[in-house]
This record gives C-alpha cells, sequence and structure tokens, in this order.
C-alpha cells in the first residue's frame, strides 16, 4: 500500500471530517430512514430512496476515508530544515510578468484550498516548486498558460 503525506493540521481535519460522519451524518441518515418508512409503501416512497441513496454514499465515505486513514504518513513540519522546497512548506513567490507576490503551502489533496493558500503537492505549482531554493526561477505550466515565478522565501512553520 503506497503512503501518503498529510500534516498535522490536516490529518486533524481528516479524522474529524470521517467523526463527522460516523457520529453526525450517519446516525442523522438513520433516522431519515425509519421516518420514511413510516410514510408506507416502500416502492414509490421518494424520501425512503433518497435517504437509502444517501445512506450509501455515507458508507462509500466512510469507507474510503478509513482506508486512506491506514496509509497516511504524518509530517511534522515545524521539525522540517531545509533550504530546499519539500512538502509542508510555506513559500513566497513572486510572479516575473505581474510582479504580484503570493505565499503558499504544499499540502496534501485532503489540504488543500487555494482560497487559503494550501496548494495539493500534485498540482502544477507545487510540482513545480518542489526540490526548488530561494532565488530560483521556476516555470510553470497551469491550464490558463505559463507563468514564470521566482521563490522569494521558503519556511517550515
Amino acid at each position: 500500500m503506497e503512503k501518503f503525506q498529510i500534516t498535522d493540521q490536516g490529518y486533524k481535519k481528516f479524522k474529524a471530517e470521517i467523526e463527522n460522519l460516523k457520529n453526525v451524518e450517519r446516525p442523522n441518515i438513520i433516522k431519515q430512514i425509519a421516518a420514511a418508512r413510516e410514510l408506507g409503501d416502500l416502492k414509490e416512497n421518494a424520501e425512503y430512496h433518497t435517504a437509502k441513496d444517501r445512506q450509501g454514499f455515507i458508507e462509500a465515505q466512510i469507507a474510503d476515508f478509513e482506508e486512506k486513514l491506514s496509509r497516511v504518513e504524518i509530517v511534522d513540519v515545524a521539525k522540517i530544515v531545509s533550504d530546499k522546497i519539500l512538502f509542508g512548506a510555506t513559500v513566497k513567490l513572486e510572479d516575473l510578468d505581474s510582479g504580484k507576490k503570493i505565499t503558499y503551502k504544499i499540502v496534501s489533496e485532503f489540504e488543500a484550498n487555494i482560497d487559503d493558500g494550501l496548494i495539493s503537492s500534485g498540482s502544477p505549482v507545487a510540482r513545480a516548486l518542489l526540490g526548488k531554493k530561494v532565488n530560483d526561477e521556476v516555470e510553470v505550466i497551469t491550464p490558463g498558460g505559463i507563468i514564470n515565478y521566482e521563490i522569494l522565501e521558503v519556511a517550515f512553520v
């Protein structure tokens, strides 16, 4: 089984999501199924079928998350000492065309949220950055075109 990296914060969020599915979503859907059963004929009971479909989705999600959880490698980013960009690095970049500065943290796909500056280690930007150092220039091929960045800062926080 292939392991995948996740930050400590990401692991906590991932665990909380599983707990929410098990302790909130699962019991709620069981109640909805019971309420729908009381409506009568199950063959033409849209509420029942919708709830059963939702239950299947929740159970599949729980199984998928638990399987992934068994393969995580938790990375304590604060303990990393490197001048190279690695998983967990917070990187400040300058777009060489526009002069715009942007900061990203390289995280797992489960933690990625571009609005918060969290990018997946598998994203085009992260793949271009991994292994690079401060003052390096990188070319990132994105669906929107080619972007050239200079790496201004690298930190592990």
